[in-house]
């Protein structure tokens, strides 16, 4: 009987209502006690079980270089267990008191889950010896006999459940049945299968199931769509105790267990858990700046600390934002073998109504009314795309999957998203479920300024169909590049295909409001650019704004420059704003370090926001861009070559180029592989002066890895370095 039954046995007992025979069973880790003999009736006083076939041991090839984990591509988990893929065969062998007699003895293997087991769910599966192997269906056969062992070749069903499984080797007596007693070593985990036709996890592709399943280490884009900026980020699928971790999620989330071999289900459940909103899940979201009692968005190099530490405390991790809930989420799904991918859309609306519409309501200067205006566009928000097929769905819908677990919009009742096809989101058909409609309007909605008449009327302004969803980008297969996916979510602005694929959207609910309702008239003969200089984090820098005169008429305009630090979901901290009459072609204004350096908010992106009135006609030009100032860096540096099972030194280094010193400075550092996470904190940095640590560690495995490292204080964040180093075999 496990620890977790009795500490549970004290909470009050759900009562069975309906038509359920048996509590839910939604936990891996709970454990029903089997017996170890079964009796047919009465048993007879000589009847001795020594007497009949008696299992002494049961050897599971279970170690990292064995033919399990070898041709289940299972072999980098740190776990000292049998992990196997679904619907591919495994061996075991096992060791018996005498020779097996096929024509006299007969045994079969159980394997079960959780703590209410039911054939009838696939959480009892017994397996009795066979002479063939069926593809993708439950099944044993001997493949070897010797003295008195015998090796069997088992086959698991290419759609039984993911999670640990027990297993008991029973045999037949005529007077009842023996079984071996509870042995924690032989326990098997089983996950997806992407190497499985059968699987609905299956990717055909060998290049991208090594990138998108076996790939520890990914890449974050962030940034803004005029300055993209990247990151590593250590998803760790294979660090030691990550695997039950990532089980104790759907624990968590209470999904039953006869669920968990559907990743549609398991997909929609983990995007709830991944984030606290309403379940206590694994991450507290903050945008606002102050990260008290914990560790900033900024500084996380990886998923690996953030699921360890929920997986011990059950207390959400404090905080994460977009990337920090899509890195985590990666990790999960790689972790279980659904293929999955990191996803940046630059310039993401968050549509609070789904009118495929971003409404910024203007006040009579000009300037953005913030009581009015709901809808925000974020500089950039990332979220996942897991593959599977589709059976809920009409053919054609399969293949990437949106989730996300960044709470943004409720979804039956939870903050989750997806999973939604990303075919049924480029092509409109926004009535498939998961969520659809939400994904469709954070790549496709239009911007629209509008302010109110004095005799009520609403004005439109401009409106802009191409500001939202401009690029969508992941990681490319093989490398640290970038790969463009923006085609895969929508087609070409103004194309015949994307009218229809609106109208379609629009036919199945997604309100996409007319125009017709209010006036709409802008002025045609002026066009108005800005563009903002390239600057570094603390010096000075200016913005130089454009105007175009088309016409053979005279124009003064009135123009607003306002600058926000925002954070990147679009919340703004007012800096400052300029107002100047001007007929002339272009001006500069000049923006100072002394007056942004103390407003600085976690990730030096300015939000430009300028309109300008033409006086002549009353009409309103307006646009909006984002600029991130310019981080400086980490490095990281070794000495000598570097082996496995070898200690061998590494040095981070920073400058820090501000007119300030820092203070309570942390710094990271972690590499799959070669180092689990270390920290150090440093009191202060004064300006223009380098800090070096020095840091000691041995390399686990050979073959080519990452090291990442972050920086942040108060003053100072998104400060990141890596290196890829090769270890050498030893």
């Amino acid at each position: 009987m496990s620890e977790t039954i009795n500490t549970n046995e004290g909470k009050k007992k759900t009562p069975l209502n309906g038509r359920r025979a048996l509590p839910p069973n939604n936990s891996n880790d709970e454990e029903n006690e089997v017996p170890e003999m079964e009796a047919f009736g009465l048993i007879p006083r000589g009847f001795n079980p020594k007497d009949y076939l008696h299992v002494v041991n049961v050897y599971m090839f279970k170690d990292p270089h064995e033919i399990n984990k070898q041709q289940h591509h299972t072999d980098k988990y740190d776990s000292p267990k049998l992990i196997v893929r679904r619907g591919q065969a495994f061996q075991i062998q096992i060791d018996f008191n005498r020779p097996y007699k096929p024509e006299t003895d007969q045994f079969w293997l159980e394997y079960l889950i959780g703590r209410y087991p039911q054939q009838n769910k696939g959480t009892y599966i017994p397996i009795l010896v066979g002479d063939v192997l069926k593809p993708g269906e439950w099944g044993a056969k001997i493949i070897h006999k010797e003295n008195n062992s015998v090796r069997l070749s088992i086959m698991s069903s290419a759609t039984c459940i993911i999670g640990k499984f027990r297993l008991y080797v029973a045999v037949w007596t005529p007077f009842g049945i023996l079984r071996t007693h509870r042995n924690s070593t032989t326990d098997t985990y089983i996950l997806f299968n992407p190497w499985c036709q059968q699987d609905a996890v299956y990717l055909d592709d060998e290049k991208e199931r090594e990138e998108y399943v076996l790939n520890d280490v990914g890449i974050v884009f962030h940034g803004n769509i005029n300055d993209i900026k990247l990151r590593s980020w250590s998803y760790g699928q294979f660090e030691e105790n990550i695997l039950d971790a990532c089980l104790f999620l759907m624990d968590k989330a209470q999904l039953e267990l006869s669920g968990r071999g559907n990743p549609i289900k398991i997909c929609r459940v983990a995007s709830a858990v991944i984030n606290s909103r309403d379940d206590d899940g694994v991450i507290a979201g903050s945008w606002d700046n102050t990260y008290t009692y914990g560790v900033a968005p900024a500084a996380w190099t990886g998923s690996v600390d953030i699921l360890l530490e929920y997986y011990s405390s059950k207390q959400p991790v404090r905080y994460g934002q977009c990337w920090v809930f899509a890195g985590v989420f990666n990790t999960f799904l790689r972790c279980l073998g659904i293929p999955a991918r990191l996803v940046t859309n630059y310039s993401s609306a968050h549509d609070n109504n789904a009118n495929l519409r971003l409404d910024f309501f203007l006040d009579d200067e000009g300037q953005v009314d913030t009581k009015l205006t709901k809808d925000s566009v974020w500089n950039y928000h990332c979220w996942n795309e897991a593959w599977m097929t589709r059976p809920d769905l009409p053919v054609g819908f399969g293949g990437w999957q949106v989730v996300d677990g960044t709470p943004q919009e409720t979804s039956d009742g939870m903050y989750r998203c997806g999973p939604a096809s990303v075919q049924a989101v480029k092509h409109g058909h926004v009535c498939f479920q998961f969520d659809a409609p939400f994904v469709y309007a954070e790549v496709n909605s239009d911007v629209v300024y509008s302010r109110r008449d004095k005799n009520g009327t609403q004005v439109i302004e401009k409106i802009d169909t191409t500001h939202i969803g401009q690029l969508i980008v992941t990681k490319e297969i093989g490398g640290d590049g970038m790969m463009e996916i923006t085609e895969e979510y929508k087609f070409q602005e103004g194309s015949e295909e994307e009218r229809l694929a609106l109208e379609t959207a629009v036919m199945y609910g997604v309100k996409k409001q007319t125009t017709q309702d209010s006036v709409y008239q802008p002025q045609t003969d002026v066009d108005m650019d800005f563009q903002v200089q390239k600057a570094v984090l603390g010096s000075d820098f200016k913005v130089t704004i454009t105007f175009r005169n088309k016409s053979h008429n005279y124009y003064t305009a009135t123009t607003y420059l306002s600058g926000n630090m925002v954070s990147f979901t679009g919340t703004k901290r007012r800096l400052f704003s300029f107002l100047f009459l001007s007929s002339a072609r272009s001006f500069d204004v000049a923006i100072k370090s002394s007056e942004y350096m103390s407003e600085l908010l976690d990730q030096a992106s300015f939000h430009f926001f300028v309109t300008a009135r033409i006086s002549e006609t009353g009409k309103i030009l307006a646009m909006q861009k984002a600029t991130v100032l310019e981080i400086p860096t980490l490095r990281i540096k070794t000495r000598g070559e570097m082996v496995a099972n070898k200690e061998t030194s590494l040095t981070v280094e920073f400058t820090n180029p501000l007119k300030q010193t820092l203070e309570n400075v942390m710094l990271r550092l972690e590499g799959p592989g070669v180092l689990t996470t270390m920290k150090k904190e440093f009191s202060q940095i004064p300006k223009n002066s380098t800090l070096t640590w020095e840091v000691k560690c041995i390399p686990k495995r050979p073959g080519l890895r990452k090291l990442i490292a972050s920086l942040n204080c108060d003053a100072l964040r998104h400060v990141y370095g890596e290196l890829n180093v090769q270890i050498q075999k030893p």
